[in-house]
């Protein structure tokens, strides 16, 4: 009864903010003081005690009166910082102000004519001169991170409890109150559920003094944020503990403790909604780099002595979590890191026999870009993940989310995310060595079920994407098929299913009128070319699976060095978009010799889909028509389909249900814009050069997604690169490959024809020698001992390659080149929108943000 008469009382005082006719005394401490003091209403409660459209009328009504509130509230928690927040009702006093504080902010945000509010001083005649000088903002901000070490109230105290002997939190040392023992701390706290919460509490209040950047729109967003810009300064004398105590929060959180079966169902863990705002915080903070690399002198304060962080003058100055992020050199924190991150990335893939019996976390993606940032920052601790086989309890979480996600449109960011990292860690050759490791796991994924090593697991997944992903993930392909080249020259043993999945993208991607469809399909040919030249160059033993798969499809090659350029057959591919059969191989039984190697392949089916229009023009090359087809004895003429048998315990990839939220993303930038060519091998820069020009290895322009045609010239039908292609590729449904215009461009998207210069001026580039060369030496030894033994059985053929050998045969091994992720303007700004997206989805108890006029972002339902 009690507990409903204060939460009458609260409501009762909301509504005179709006009702008064005149502004309300700020002096009038009676009135103020029923918004925080006498009552323990929960953060639930205060959310559905004031109404969205209240806090609004009294922002435009009585606007004195919301500023009169806020500066209270910030004053009260100043106040009770200075009395080291010693009793319950003052910690109680607390938690009310910053429940009220979480609810109004998002408000004041979306009000542009508030935007400086926070930034101007406490009223003056408040008798503590601190909070006079500052902006109401650093004031609070100082005042939440002060109360996020208060002993007895969010750490344990070190020293005997009581009034007498407690320590004053203005003149604390926080770096003795660290949360969790990990990087640069060595002792482990005792765990109290009620400092989780209220932690956790207090965080959430950061993180929407944060938000201020959803109420930006995408090109303002990368202005400086001034909540951001002191918390990380040295103006927070809490920095280092603050960033030391969230990292080692979320990496030695183990969700699993002792194993105990259903104990999620039994307690109620105070830990997982701690590590994940530690997180947010934490991916937020360090997304805000507003200074270049320039030197910087070390942090003052308690930052000296955390001896975890080496000095380094390049780092980045002025955002200390970034600074201390980028300084960590130990292998042993770098192992607590990793360990962690990879402890948190598989728990959704743990399987256990009793269903449902291991706790699940959710906070895959904050993670994802948790790693992107350490990696980013700390090259030191990328290659201390790449140095061993470390890197794939990274990568198979990766895949397992890649091919979950899909078909699923509310998680096309995770989509993206998982990609860009896996193109971080390719431009590194250590990545792709670690890829020949057997790949024994049991995680149940929705693809065919394999025997090979890691690259196998990797090709399988991307293949999947690819066929049968849904329509917005077109923008990856290139980063996909880049991510093969750059692993391709060190992959020692592909299997069947990987080789056959490889050469199915290049039969579809190689039809002739999707290659003359728009103006860059034929970089993903460029691409799959590039991986196979790599594989056969550099790991042509070991490989003869993809090489004898090469072989059965070799008509594929004889087709893209033999495709048309004169207008007449240009005209002749275009006509026939609408049907006919990619696969022109023969249909007839087996009897000897060729006519017996051609039937013996294993082709996929891929027919063309029917259109309504001339711009829209689709490859059908989903999960129903690309598909194995049977090689042996009992194969009919009808060539009856293999229906691939998926891992043990795996569910098909799901669209997303009805009414799923998801958040609008920015554009993907180009492949060209993320990456830059390097040579595999720095200390010849001049192969680099020399390899750039080479007839087989198009000018990085033509493959990475240019001009595609040679710098400095603009044949009659291609674009320019002052002129951006008006026709892009989107996957317009699952299984399908489209191009449609881009809605700037629609017009031109109808009268853009390829011309005979702008496709010679590529197809003459196709780097088709090395495997001609290949089919030349090869397909007249196989089809001999075919028709000499009459052989019926491909282990036969594939024992013959295994000992086979083309030295001296192939022209000269090209130079490996990788092409890097360089950082951009474009994938920084992406990554702000995707990470305040999943921000704002995944803070639903309380939903903070919802019902507010966000601008980062649109919120749509599926």
């Amino acid at each position: 009864m009690g507990n409903a008469d204060t939460k009458l009382n609260f409501r009762k005082a909301i509504v005179q903010l709006t009702s008064k006719s005149q502004p309300i005394d700020a002096s009038d401490d009676a009135f103020w003081e029923q918004f925080w003091c006498e009552h323990s209403t929960t953060v639930q409660d205060v959310f559905a005690l004031i109404p969205s459209n209240e806090v609004r009328k009294v922002r435009d009504v009585m606007p004195t009166n919301l500023a009169t509130l806020c500066y209270k509230a910030t004053e009260r928690l100043v106040r009770a910082v200075d009395n080291s927040c010693r009793t319950q009702g003052e910690q109680q006093t607390v938690l009310n102000c910053v429940r009220l504080l979480n609810r109004v902010l998002p408000y004041i945000f979306e009000d542009a004519q508030w935007k400086d509010f926070f930034w101007s001083s406490l009223p003056a005649g408040n008798e503590k001169e601190e909070p006079a000088a500052a902006p109401l903002a650093q004031s609070l901000l100082n005042a939440i991170c002060d109360l996020l070490f208060c002993p007895d109230f969010t750490v344990v105290g070190l020293r005997k409890s009581g009034p007498e002997k407690a320590e004053e939190l203005n003149s604390i040392d926080s770096c003795e109150y660290i949360w969790e023992a990990g990087v640069g701390f060595a002792q482990s706290p005792p765990r109290n559920g009620h400092m989780d919460a209220r932690r956790t509490e207090l965080l959430k209040l950061l993180l929407t003094c944060f938000s201020e950047t959803m109420y930006r729109v995408p090109n303002m967003s990368d202005e400086p944020n001034k909540w951001i810009v002191h918390f990380t300064s040295a103006d927070n004398r809490h920095a280092l503990p603050l960033f030391t105590s969230l990292l080692n929060t979320v990496c030695a959180y183990d969700p699993v403790g002792i194993g105990v079966p259903y104990n999620h169902l039994l307690f109620t863990d105070t830990l997982e909604p701690l590590v994940e705002v530690c997180l947010q915080i934490l991916i937020v903070t360090l997304d805000h780099d507003i200074t270049s690399n320039t030197s910087s002198n070390s942090p003052t304060g308690g930052a000296q002595s955390a001896q975890s962080y080496s000095h380094d003058d390049t780092t980045i100055a002025d955002n200390l979590f970034i600074n201390y992020l980028s300084r960590i050199h130990r292998d042993d924190d770098f192992q607590f890191i990793l360990r962690g991150i990879t402890r948190l990335l598989n728990n959704p893939l743990v399987q256990s026999y009793l269903p449902n019996s291991t706790k699940r976390l959710h906070c895959h993606q904050e993670l994802l870009v948790f790693f992107w940032k350490i990696c980013d920052y700390n090259k030191k601790f990328l290659y201390f993940v790449l140095k061993s086989s470390d890197v794939l309890d990274i990568l198979v979480p990766i895949l397992y989310h890649l091919n979950d996600s899909r078909a699923d449109q509310s998680r096309v960011g995770l989509m993206h995310i998982g990609v860009f990292i896996l193109l971080l860690l390719s431009g590194e050759r250590n990545f792709g060595v670690r890829l020949n490791k057997p790949y024994t796991a049991t995680v149940p994924m929705d693809i065919p079920v394999f025997t090979g090593t890691h690259a196998d697991l990797l090709i399988t997944v991307f293949h999947k994407i690819i066929a049968t992903g849904h329509q917005r993930l077109q923008p990856l392909f290139d980063c996909l098929l880049t991510i093969l080249v750059n692993v391709s020259p060190y992959l020692k043993t592909l299997s069947m299913v990987a080789s056959i999945k490889l050469l199915h993208l290049l039969e579809a991607f190689s039809t002739p009128w999707f290659l003359y469809s728009a103006p860059s399909n034929h970089h993903l040919v460029f691409f799959l070319l590039e991986i196979f030249n790599n594989i056969i160059q550099y790991q042509f033993d070991g490989n003869s699976n993809l090489v004898y798969t090469i072989i059965r499809k070799r008509q594929v090659f004889h087709a893209l060095a033999n495709l048309p350029t004169d207008a007449a057959g240009i005209a002749r591919c275009m006509s026939n978009r609408k049907g006919g059969k990619l696969n022109n191989s023969s249909h007839g039984s087996r009897s000897s010799g060729r006519e017996q190697l051609q039937n013996k392949e294993v082709l996929p089916s891929t027919s063309h889909a029917e259109d309504d229009s001339e711009e829209d023009i689709t490859v059908r090359t989903g999960q129903i028509q690309i598909q194995d087809r049977i090689s042996d004895e009992e194969e009919s003429d009808s060539r009856s389909e293999i229906i691939e048998e998926s891992m043990e315990g795996s569910h098909p990839a799901l669209p997303a249900e009805p009414g799923t939220l998801k958040v609008t993303l920015l554009e993907t930038p180009d492949i060209a814009q993320m990456t830059e060519r390097e040579s595999a091998h720095p200390s010849s820069a001049d192969a680099l050069a020399a390899a750039t020009p080479s007839p087989v290895e198009p000018n990085a322009k033509s493959v990475v997604g240019g001009d595609g045609v040679k710098s400095g010239s603009s044949p009659k039908g291609s674009p320019s690169k002052e002129q951006p292609s008006p026709i892009k590729r989107a996957v317009a449904q699952r299984g399908s490959i489209r191009v449609t215009p881009t809605g700037t461009h629609g017009s031109q998207a109808k009268v853009w024809q390829p011309s005979p210069e702008w496709v010679q001026s590529w197809r003459s580039k196709l780097p088709l020698q090395t495997i001609m060369r290949l089919l030349q030496v090869l397909v007249p030894q196989v089809e001999k001992i075919c028709i000499d033994k009459g052989l019926t059985d491909e282990s036969e053929i594939l024992k013959f390659l295994q000992h086979g050998t083309l030295v001296g045969l192939l022209p000269v091994p090209h130079p490996i080149l990788i092409r890097k992720y360089q950082a951009n303007s474009g994938t920084t700004a992406w990554f702000r929108t995707y990470m305040w997206g999943v921000i704002y989805l995944r803070n639903v108890d309380p939903a903070i943000w919802y019902d507010t006029e966000v601008k980062l972002f649109e919120i749509q339902r599926v």
